[in-house]
């Protein structure tokens, strides 16, 4: 490994604290020395940072890489970004632990495939499976699967209820036995260097079955919460119900209830309410907030600092069934472009579609707001492009399903209904960045490959915000750094200091951007071929180093893979104050 020093950069420290001139010097895997006008020792690699900024390298809270590491362990675009760490197993979907029969482990698969939009196949026939507990799964990603990041993981609550109860955790409450089960699991777990629980109070499936997390009573709640209590730095991460049926402050108030005492940090996502169709419900989230936060509760929201912006296919998409809309969900669901195609052809099809998109759909989705519906991009150029759905439904006199459908039939089934981002509360979204208990850039990178691409979009932290001068460089830096170390109890990373962990990303402020997204044909379809996915070009950083390993320089990602699974750690309080 070759030692490194970085001359001559702004050290932006990640812990908020003002920028100063400095150098930096890496030995092995750890930053060694900070200070000015450092002389290069016997064969270190000399990087001129001249007008740069340099900082800890950037922590992804939220990505769904679980599955995607295995076949991209470049986890593109993510270097380019400056990204050094990931978290993985969020929203309670998480590969491991499995249960013993085929049956059940298939269906963890198919939950998490089709709420994260990944191919299924390739999660089978890709990843090793050699794993039944969370520990030998972490064993296995660590001997089997290196990436150009550090991967951090929760385990998932839907994955402890199916390794523990089978088919019956769709249906019903657990018994006692069942839920000492989970508990085991969840130790194993933890005591691997997991990061907590996640779960979810959101999801239907493609059947509009709740998923198992949602299914579970307090009895088993409580258990497995006290798993958490008992374990210090570990927390519980749950997705609560923002987008949906609008379930979010009674979820809130019931995670106090079950927390309240017991000393668990727990991470609420989506407790902002940031976009404009949850105004019904945000002021109560941020009241329950406030109170929660007076009670000493360690609760931290976390949110997207971007609403998210998607585009919608006809192959893959859970966006029609997760609007309640499964009627159009049926197209998705259909095995070949025939079948597709004779659905949208049929007129008893067109009658029920026409009739869940008026009765059934959730009034905040995409099917209740076709002006938000762009029709931009054309398997075949038949058109007509540059309007919305609202807009050639209105021209032709017609219902917007079977506008639609029309459409869809004409121009073909790979083309790309483009979807205009809700609007969000801005203001709002400042005040969440700039508390110093929230977890921000919520992304879902690696997820949705044909909707979006959330990795990259940190950088409008360092872009959009601070341009606008909302943001200082020293609090969009801090964010996404030692703030989210702090979160995670990551205590060896997320800030330059001698002794922390050489995860460090050096950058020129007037050369990044969140560049646009575009197609890439890279994804195993399970079929022996390719489908494609969107990301982007790199920001691009100047140098991202993880582990003192460079993983993006002189404009492209290196090729190395020097990631290393990481955990909570409790660092001791004259550490800290060192």
């Amino acid at each position: 490994m070759t030692n490194i020093l970085i001359r001559g950069g702004t050290v932006v420290d990640g812990t908020g604290a003002p920028a100063y001139q400095a150098d930096v010097r890496i030995s092995g895997k750890t930053i060694s020395e900070i200070g000015q006008n450092l002389k290069p020792a016997a064969g270190d690699k000399v990087v001129d940072a001249s007008d740069c900024i340099v900082s800890p390298g950037f922590i992804e809270p939220h990505t769904h890489m679980d599955a995607v590491m295995w076949w991209q362990p470049s986890l593109d675009p993510l270097p380019g970004y400056g990204v050094t760490t990931v978290v993985i197993g969020n929203c309670g979907f998480t590969a491991a632990p499995v249960h013993e029969e085929r049956e059940v482990q298939r269906e963890m698969v198919k939950i998490f495939t089709f709420f994260e939009e990944v191919p299924e196949q390739p999660f089978f026939d890709l990843l090793p499976w050699d794993w039944r507990t969370w520990s030998e799964y972490s064993a296995s990603i660590a001997k089997n699967c290196p990436t150009a990041a550090n991967i951090a993981g929760y385990a998932g609550h839907i994955a402890i209820r199916l390794a523990a109860m089978g088919m019956d955790a769709w249906t019903r409450a657990a018994t006692p036995e069942e839920i000492r089960k989970m508990c085991a699991l969840l130790e194993d777990a933890i005591d691997a260097g997991a990061l907590g629980m996640s779960s979810n109070l959101m999801d239907h499936d493609s059947q509009d079955r709740a998923v198992p997390s949602l299914v579970a009573d307090d009895a088993e709640w409580s258990a497995l919460i006290g798993v958490l209590a008992s374990r210090p730095g570990t927390q519980l991460q749950v997705i609560l119900d923002t987008f949906f049926r609008l379930k979010a402050p009674e979820q809130m108030e019931r995670l106090g209830n079950l927390c309240r005492g017991r000393g668990v940090r727990v991470q609420m996502a989506g407790a902002g309410g940031l976009l404009r169709f949850q105004d019904s419900i945000r002021d109560r989230m941020w009241e329950i907030t406030a109170k929660q936060k007076e009670e000493g509760l360690d609760f931290w929201p976390s949110f997207a600092h971007v609403p998210p912006t998607t585009a919608l296919n006809f192959f893959s998409t859970s966006s029609f069934a997760q609007a309640n809309e499964y009627v159009w969900h049926e197209v998705v669901q259909a095995e070949t472009v025939e079948a597709k195609l004779a659905l949208l052809n049929d007129p008893d099809f067109r009658a029920r579609a026409r009739d869940s998109w008026d009765n059934k759909a959730f009034k905040q989705s995409l099917v209740a707001n076709p002006h938000m519906m762009l029709l931009l991009d054309s398997e075949t150029g038949a058109g007509p492009l540059g309007l919305s759905l609202k807009e050639l439904a209105e021209q032709r006199g017609v219902h917007p399903s079977d506008a639609l459908a029309d459409w869809v039939i004409a121009n073909g089934l790979n083309s790309i209904v483009n979807r205009m981002p809700h609007p969000m509360a801005h203001e709002q979204t400042l005040q969440m960045l700039k508390d110093d208990k929230t977890v921000a850039n919520i992304s879902d990178a690696g997820a949705h490959g044909q909707m979006l691409c959330g990795g990259g979009e940190n950088i409008l932290l360092l872009t959009q915000f601070m341009r606008q001068q909302e943001l200082t460089l020293e609090e969009a830096i801090h964010v996404q750094t030692g703030k989210q170390a702090g979160h995670f109890n990551f205590a060896d990373r997320g800030v330059l200091k001698p002794g922390y962990r050489a995860d460090v990303t050096v950058f020129k402020l007037d050369e990044i951007e969140a560049r646009p997204l575009k197609r890439v044909f890279d994804v195993p379809d399970g079929k022996g071929g390719m489908t494609w996915r969107f990301t982007r070009d790199a920001a691009p950083m100047r140098l991202t180093l993880v582990n003192g390993v460079p993983t993006f320089e002189n404009g492209a990602f290196t090729g190395a893979l020097p990631g290393e699974m990481v955990g909570p750690q409790i660092r001791k309080v004259e550490e800290v104050a060192a």
